[in-house]
């Protein structure tokens, strides 16, 4: 009965299975998704059982463990099932921050009259990310593929449209006889100011969002805590334990959300 559920949740998501061959998971839709709903229940309880003893400690309300069980089971069910978009991105990124030198690379190499093939075994051994992408090829072509097929079946996966558009630049030319260098070059070109003009917009969305930061995240808790410390004395009211725990961890969550919001909307540009 479990199983058909997952199957009708895959079912729902036909591009599921696409996005884990591309992101290296080997698993069928129905099994990764099985398994997101199992590891999001047992985190799930876990953080259930160390919320209670917490609160047991302090000798507060233990109920509040069930509601905590509840949110985190839902809560981690969108990540774990947002995995392969997650590595999709970051492979992506990886590849982008590679794509202009390793190019560049290429397109040296075969302008000195190196065999496009032997190019792309080079470059698999001098970058990290994108290398891969090219030993693919390599290893696709020492199956006994055409390297045209090879090229066609590592782009038809790979995540990053900047390398796709270099990898139909190079099967356009191996197709139709034209010269790589200059069809290389004019998409590095491409590349080039596509990324130039990403980096401008990072700068006018990061000002903005430097000033929200001091706002929300430095001025206003600094001036509301010291404001709740002097209320409560006033009023004679208590700030327990429990309670600065929690305006800590709310702070230190405004501080990761600034974090990852920052760190995700830099363009993958390598400087």
């Amino acid at each position: 009965m479990a199983l058909d559920y997952f199957m009708y949740l895959a079912k729902k998501n036909p591009l599921l299975g696409y996005k884990l061959q591309q992101s290296g998971i080997p698993d069928k839709p129905e099994d990764f998704i099985q398994k997101a709903y199992f590891l999001s229940v047992f985190v799930a309880v876990i953080m259930g059982v160390v919320t209670f003893i917490f609160l047991n400690s302090f000798q507060q309300n233990t109920l509040w463990s069930i509601p905590t069980v509840i949110v985190m089971f839902f809560f981690l069910r969108v990540v774990f099932l947002h995995q392969p978009d997650a590595m999709l991105s970051k492979k992506e990124k990886n590849i982008n921050k590679e794509l202009v030198f390793a190019s560049r690379f290429l397109l040296i190499e075969v302008q000195s009259g190196v065999p496009l093939f032997n190019a792309m075994i080079n470059i698999s051994g001098h970058y990290q990310y994108i290398g891969k992408e090219f030993k693919d090829i390599v290893n696709i072509v020492n199956l006994g593929t055409s390297l045209e097929d090879a090229i066609e079946q590592v782009s038809d996966r790979t995540p990053s449209v900047s390398f796709r558009k270099v990898l139909w630049q190079l099967l356009n030319s191996l197709k139709t006889g034209a010269d790589i260098g200059t069809s290389l070059e004019a998409a590095i070109n491409q590349i080039t100011r596509e990324q130039m003009i990403a980096v401008e917009e990072y700068g006018r969305k990061l000002n903005p969002l430097a000033m929200f930061y001091m706002i929300l995240a430095v001025i206003l808790p600094s001036i509301g805590i010291t404001m709740l410390v002097l209320i409560s004395n006033f009023l004679s009211l208590s700030l327990g334990l429990a309670s600065l725990l929690s305006i800590t961890g709310f702070l230190a969550f405004m501080q990761f959300m600034f974090y990852n919001i920052i760190k995700n909307m830099r363009p993958p540009v390598d400087l």
